[in-house]
């Protein structure tokens, strides 16, 4: 009688058709799934990995080459409507991950992941919330007792897997729920589209707006500056002063917990920071103060290239260039930003290396008179806040269904 209470579960938010329905009941995958183990032979299809957070990927998209080898014919054979636990760890999902391969017909699938379908009376959409939502990865991480092997998988036997129990109601409310976050993940996708196509505008605009190689006049301009001329050939150098910071020694804590923002190479698009300066620890450094608006370039580290308008005053260390234009802030961060594929292709060999002050300050930009640099920033960075505003209703979507499927599923943990 006890074992029965235990098992049986009800979530804080039900539609009102299951309102005085049974509880949830765990029951263990063993149970709902029946094991893929056929094996792709002689087909031809596409070997799949799988990313954490993405789902499906081509090998020769996630590894740059197909690496199944001799592997492929002992692939699995895996059709849509069949899911697929990856047994690597990530930060997304530290127990491995579980996707429902949809839309893809068939594939090959490393006969290192464990293979699944579920059986009749269980709906897809609703365990792939649950798989979504990490409920394998909580039971999962008991029976870890060290990091992945060799080859990046976590020892996960079958036995184990199988094991786990997922809190499941009757069909029809399975599907209610699966119907309920599939709108939400249509409405999440839609929105994500249109960020995308707000990105490919200004992408498009920007390559109408500023001169091509070896050209010093933009195909487009604005009416009023249709018979203003060429556009002059300078260096950043040349418009702009600049500096880079420095970092106060870390052995002497006098020198932080201050009130002055100190801002490293992967902050400076941020309004905030996580490390502060004392007034002891700016004087005794290379450290400088950037204000508020000023061009900040990445010059070190994972993002190096990356360019941003600062948007709070504060320190800068020597992995940034502060730039501040005579004419126009604006203007140069919006033309850095759409010549950032250039400058990592040619000085950082497609992202490895670092840049410097004077490289950055020796690219030619060709300058217009500074009313149009204002016109054409000012067009752009009005394209900026709308991908803004929709970026952070595509995050609040992505919150509202997070918060949803809290109170849709039971949490064994509260029950």
């Amino acid at each position: 009688m006890k074992e029965e209470v235990k098992t049986v579960m009800v979530p804080k938010l039900r539609f009102p058709e299951f309102r005085g329905a049974e509880g949830w009941k765990l029951i263990a995958l063993q149970e709902v799934s029946t094991p893929i183990t056929g094996r792709v032979g002689q087909k031809k299809l596409t070997p799949v990995s799988i990313s954490a957070g993405i789902g499906f990927v081509p090998q020769s998209e996630k590894f740059g080459r197909d690496i199944s080898g001799k592997q492929y014919q002992h692939y699995t054979l895996v059709s849509d409507g069949d899911f697929v636990f990856n047994k690597g760890n990530s930060l997304k999902f530290p127990q491995g991950c579980i996707y429902l391969l949809q839309g893809w017909g068939e594939v090959a699938a490393p006969n290192v992941f464990i293979c699944f379908r579920l059986k009749g009376g269980y709906s897809n959409g609703f365990f792939q919330n649950c798989f979504e939502q990490n409920q394998h990865g909580r039971q999962l991480k008991r029976h870890i007792t060290s990091g992945a092997r060799s080859n990046g998988l976590l020892n996960i036997s079958k036995e184990t897997f199988y094991g786990v129990e997922i809190p499941t109601p009757t069909l029809s409310e399975q599907q209610r729920i699966a119907d309920c976050l599939s709108s939400v993940d249509q409405w999440m996708a839609a929105q994500a589209r249109k960020v995308d196509a707000l990105k490919s505008y200004k992408r498009g605009l920007m390559q109408q707006l500023f001169p091509r190689e070896g050209e010093t006049q933009p195909h487009l301009r604005f009416p009023e500056f249709q018979n203003a001329g060429e556009w002059e050939p300078r260096t950043l150098g040349s418009v702009c002063s600049s500096f880079s910071g420095g970092t106060p020694s870390t052995t002497k804590p006098e020198y932080y917990e201050g009130d002055i923002p100190f801002i490293r190479s992967a902050e400076i698009a941020r309004d905030r920071t996580e490390l502060f300066l004392t007034r002891e620890g700016l004087a005794n450094s290379a450290s400088k103060i950037v204000a508020k608006g000023d061009v900040l370039v990445a010059l070190y580290g994972a993002n190096s290239g990356d360019v941003a308008i600062a948007k709070i005053s504060g320190a800068i260390n020597q992995a940034i260039l502060c730039l501040k234009s005579k004419e126009s802030n604006a203007f140069i961060y919006q033309f850095l930003s759409f010549k950032k594929d250039w400058v990592v292709a040619t000085y950082l060999q497609g992202g490895q290396g670092n840049l410097s002050g004077e490289i950055v300050k020796s690219i030619s930009v060709c300058f217009p008179f500074p009313a149009e640099q204002q016109r054409i920033a000012a067009c752009l960075n009005s394209l900026d806040v709308l991908v803004t505003a929709e970026t952070l209703k595509l995050e609040a979507l992505k919150t509202h269904k997070q918060g949803l499927m809290q109170q849709l599923f039971p949490s064994p943990e509260e029950n």
